[in-house]
C-alpha cells in the first residue's frame, strides 16, 4: 500500500476537481493520505476531507507563513481541536526564514505552543522548517529539554548540521519530490544520511511535483516516484522502500489504524 504522508487536497488547486484527484490517488494504489492543517481558517474543510474519505486522517495547526494571525493561538486549543475524530498530528508548523510572511519571534512563539499540544498529545508534531537551521535546532533542544515529543521533519531540505541534530532528538524525515529535481544533489546526500528506520514519503501536493511532473500541479497520485527516488538513493529496491517506509509511518502516526496485509 502507498501511503501519501502530507498532503493540502483542501487548497484552491483542487477545488474544480477535488473527487477526482482523490479517485486517482486510489488507482494508483495509495491507501492513505494524511491531509495537512495549514491554518486554523480552513481546518474545518481539512478536518472534513478526513471525516468523509476512509482513507484520509488529518492534522490541526498553523504554518509559518500564518503564524502572524495566530498570535492567541494557545496549546489548549489545539490539544482541544485534536480531541477530534480522525486527527492524528499537530502541524504543519515550524520556521520558515525564507519568505518570513511573519515576523520571526511570532513564529517561533507559535512554534512552541505547537510543541506542546504534540507533548500534552502524545502526537506527532509536523514540522517545516527553511533556512532556520541555527533557531530550529536551537529550539527542538530546548524543547525536548522540557519535555519529550515526537516530530516529523516534513520535506526535509536544510543542511546535514540540523539533520543530526534532529536524528539525535528522535526525528523522522519525510522525503518530498525534491529528491527527484536534478539541482538537488545536497537534499539526496541528506536523505543517504537519514535514519532508514524513520523515513517516510510524501508529495505536499499540490506543489512540488516530482520528475516527470515538475511544474504541474502535484496529485497524491504521483507519490510512487518519489518512492522510487528513495529506493535509488538508499540502495533499496522498490519493495524495501515500501516496506520501510510504511513501517515508519506507522511508528510515527500510531492513532491511525494499520490495516491488515499492509
Amino acid at each position: 500500500m502507498l501511503i501519501d504522508s502530507h498532503v493540502n487536497l483542501h487548497a484552491p488547486q483542487f477545488d474544480d476537481d477535488r473527487d477526482a484527484v482523490i479517485a486517482r490517488a486510489r488507482e494508483a494504489g495509495v491507501g492513505l493520505m494524511v491531509e495537512i492543517s495549514d491554518k486554523l481558517s480552513t481546518f474545518a474543510a481539512t478536518h472534513g476531507l478526513a471525516m468523509a474519505h476512509p482513507d484520509i486522517w488529518c492534522t490541526v495547526g498553523a504554518h509559518p507563513h500564518e503564524a502572524k494571525d495566530h498570535t492567541d493561538l494557545t496549546a489548549a486549543r489545539l490539544v482541544e481541536l485534536a480531541g477530534r475524530d480522525r486527527v492524528v498530528g499537530i502541524g504543519e508548523c515550524g520556521l520558515d526564514f525564507h519568505y518570513d510572511f511573519s515576523p520571526r519571534d511570532v513564529q517561533a512563539a507559535v512554534f512552541r505552543q505547537h510543541i506542546a499540544a504534540a507533548r500534552q498529545t502524545g502526537l506527532p508534531l509536523v514540522v517545516h522548517t527553511r533556512e532556520a537551521d541555527a533557531v530550529m535546532g536551537d529550539i527542538l533542544e530546548e524543547e525536548m529539554a522540557i519535555g519529550p515529543f515526537r516530530f516529523l521533519m516534513h520535506c526535509y531540505t536544510s543542511g546535514a548540521e540540523l539533520a543530526e541534530k534532529a536524528a539525535e532528538l528522535g526525528a523522522w524525515y519525510s522525503v518530498s519530490g525534491i529528491a527527484t529535481f536534478k539541482a538537488a544533489g545536497d537534499v539526496r546526500e541528506v536523505i543517504a544520511a537519514m535514519p532508514a528506520d524513520r523515513i517516510i514519503v510524501e508529495t505536499d501536493c499540490p506543489y512540488l511535483a516530482p520528475i516527470p511532473y515538475r511544474g504541474r500541479r502535484n496529485e497524491p497520485a504521483f507519490i510512487g516516484h518519489v518512492l522510487d527516488k528513495l529506493a535509488e538513493i538508499r540502495g533499496w529496491s522498490r519493495e524495501e522502500a515500501e516496506a520501510r517506509t510504511t513501517d515508519a509511518f506507522f511508528t510515527l502516526f500510531d492513532r491511525i489504524p494499520r490495516p491488515a496485509g499492509a
